[in-house]
């Protein structure tokens, strides 16, 4: 098939390119660099049924030919980018989820939204199942993002009931592996460049919050898996074990020998107290479910880490 990627230099959908080309699809993938690398597209370039086009999703399409398959993969995804970049990330979800549900109209194409965890907010149910409405401020600082990500699921659902465009979604919950940036405000990231130059670990709050991680690879493979089911409702895709800050932040500290510690800072407003996926939908509906465990995907982020420290002097 030939498919349309958006936002295609960033963290997770470079790994999804791969895992389409090695499938055999012929790639074209969108991306404008406000937070994609051109890094990310060093072991694409070179494959002949791989194409790039560097263009803003939000505001126009230059991609010439029928496709396949769109997955709408591009939108700023941290909390830094959602003070540095509001617009961008409003627009990714709005402007750029129509343009892409209308390529796939016209196309007769299948469309996958990149959806996000952000949706539950802060929730008041755990774990979360894909059912629960969420408890979001939807004029706090992060709302930029998790509200963009709620329009684009309502409209992504108005195309398919109305345009019978074939659809998918998937909330997309913490995830971690080779391509982040090293600056991009996540805590893995965070924790591993923190770790690595020998300084202590930043702990927002009391660092009882928890997070489940999940590693690239499998995210991408739960995401192909999707695209090609029959589940048309949202399907949350990421790993079920939940851990708390203060036990990622020992865990990292002695997975790379750093002595400094920990510090504490106050907690960000508006950051989610619990989050960890019910992954029931994915596991029953595609037969999904992690399989790279935690030290061997900690260790493969931290290598990429440190590579990039290297190279950067």
């Amino acid at each position: 098939m030939r498919v349309l990627v958006s936002g295609g230099a960033g963290f997770v959908p470079s790994h999804l390119c791969e895992r389409l080309l090695s499938q055999g699809h012929e790639v074209v993938a969108v991306d404008n660099f406000v937070t994609g690398h051109r890094r990310n597209l060093a072991t694409l370039l070179p494959n002949p049924r791989f194409s790039f086009v560097q263009a803003d999703v939000s505001r126009e399409l230059p991609v010439d030919g029928k496709v396949d398959r769109v997955y709408h993969m591009a939108s700023p995804a941290s909390p830094i980018d959602y003070v540095e970049l509001p617009f961008e990330t409003l627009y990714a979800g709005s402007d750029a989820t129509r343009l892409l549900l209308e390529r796939a109209r016209v196309d007769g194409a299948r469309f996958l939204l990149a959806s996000t965890s952000e949706v539950y907010g802060d929730p008041a149910i755990h774990p979360q199942i894909e059912e629960y409405w969420g408890n979001v401020n939807p004029i706090g600082v992060r709302s930029v993002y998790d509200e963009a990500k709620r329009y684009a699921e309502a409209l992504t659902m108005a195309y398919q009931r109305y345009h019978k465009v074939q659809t998918r979604i998937v909330r997309i919950f913490n995830t971690y592996g080779p391509r982040m940036r090293p600056n991009d405000g996540r805590v893995m990231p965070a924790f591993c460049n923190q770790a690595l130059r020998g300084e202590p670990l930043t702990i927002f709050g009391d660092g009882l919050q928890t997070r489940s991680f999940c590693f690239v690879t499998d995210l991408v493979e739960g995401i192909n898996r999707l695209m090609e089911s029959d589940i048309t409702e949202p399907c949350n895709v990421g790993n079920p074990h939940e851990m708390t800050m203060l036990q990622l932040a020992e865990y990292i500290n002695h997975f790379t020998g750093n002595k400094a510690g920990i510090i504490h800072k106050p907690l960000p407003k508006d950051d989610p107290t619990r989050r960890r996926p019910d992954i029931t939908r994915a596991r029953l509906g595609f037969g999904w479910e992690p399989r790279v465990g935690f030290d061997e995907g900690v260790a493969r982020t931290v290598d990429w880490f440190r590579g990039l420290m290297e190279q950067e002097g």
